[in-house]
């Protein structure tokens, strides 16, 4: 991450930590089953922007901003409630020359796992998504289609998701040239933007088939695919010192266009933190459930939450 971006996000957390201590917790919304904290002394620990689960709601991957991943396993209560996590050390991403991901290069933000293991990683700052056969090993570079290059250095390639006949899904949290506020974050929060284009990986190659629709001063920042094969999609809004409210919708998906549009959650204002991360699965109960996961900006007085809502009909 830029210097410049790093105060501001340190500037930004503070400004939200004082609003927050001292203010009553506004009411959860409806399916809300608890936010865990996790909290580790392991070194590189924080930061994290996405999250993966499996089938289950137990076995996960989760993604930090600066190339590296944990895995480990969630501990759930008779209601499937997170009550603990067994997880490994914070580990580097690789390049493909067997070696750390290089300085600049490492700002991992979106995870997607597909159904042989095979895992994708999109970045941020040089926008591109990697390939790992297993996350521990080598990385192979997806083709990068020239408007890639074109995304805002720090609000590019934040979400990924993979659907269930292995394509690619991505789209940047934000465009060039687009109006609007930066706030303490330097993240736009206009309303009256472009749509977001989503780019899908097929075939072995790139193309943009259509968009996702703005709708507010949201911005997208994770998606997955749901076991009912809707796209869902993880968007923040960053309000001063009131907080971030967060939202998700989702939507059916056509060959050429994105329909029948769904919002499924919005939280209000510093109901949570910085929730950058989102794995969406089917409870025991045959329930949607949407966890997701916050990023601490490695700052000791945020904290990396683990946050969990079901779905009703």
């Amino acid at each position: 991450m830029p210097r410049r971006s790093r105060l501001a996000v340190i500037a930004t957390a503070l400004v939200v930590a004082l609003g927050l201590q001292g203010s009553a917790s506004p009411p959860s919304p409806p399916g809300f089953m608890g936010a865990f904290r996790w909290q580790s002394a392991a070194p590189g620990f924080g930061g994290f922007s996405a999250i993966d689960l499996s089938a289950d709601g137990l076995s996960f991957i989760a993604l930090s901003d600066r190339g590296r991943f944990v895995q480990g396993r969630l501990r759930r209560d008779a209601q499937e409630r997170i009550t603990g996590v067994e997880a490994g050390p914070p580990t580097l991403l690789k390049s493909n020359r067997d070696a750390p991901l290089a300085e600049g290069r490492n700002d991992s933000e979106g995870l997607a796992v597909a159904a042989d293991g095979t895992v994708y990683v999109s970045f941020e700052g040089v926008a591109r998504v990697l390939r790992y056969a297993e996350i521990t090993g080598l990385a192979e570079n997806l083709p990068t289609p020239p408007a890639f290059a074109l995304f805002p250095h720090n609000a590019a390639l934040e979400a990924l998701a993979i659907d269930a006949d292995g394509a690619l899904y991505t789209l940047p949290e934000e465009l060039p040239g687009t109006r609007g506020i930066r706030l303490l974050t330097g993240q736009p929060g206009n309303a009256g933007g472009p749509d977001f284009p989503i780019w899908r990986f097929a075939d072995g190659r790139w193309t943009q088939p259509f968009d996702l629709p703005r709708d507010g001063v949201f911005l997208p920042v994770g998606a997955d695919f749901g076991p009912d094969g809707r796209l869902y999609v993880l968007e923040r809004s960053f309000r001063g010192i009131s907080g971030f409210a967060s939202r998700v919708r989702s939507f059916a998906l056509g060959a050429e266009a994105l329909g029948e549009a769904r919002l499924e959650l919005q939280t209000p204002t510093g109901q949570h933190g910085n929730l950058e991360g989102l794995s969406v699965w089917r409870d025991a109960r045959g329930a949607i459930r949407l966890t997701m996961i916050s990023d601490d900006n490695f700052l000791a007085f945020l904290p990396s939450e683990i946050v969990e809502y079901r779905l009703t009909d």
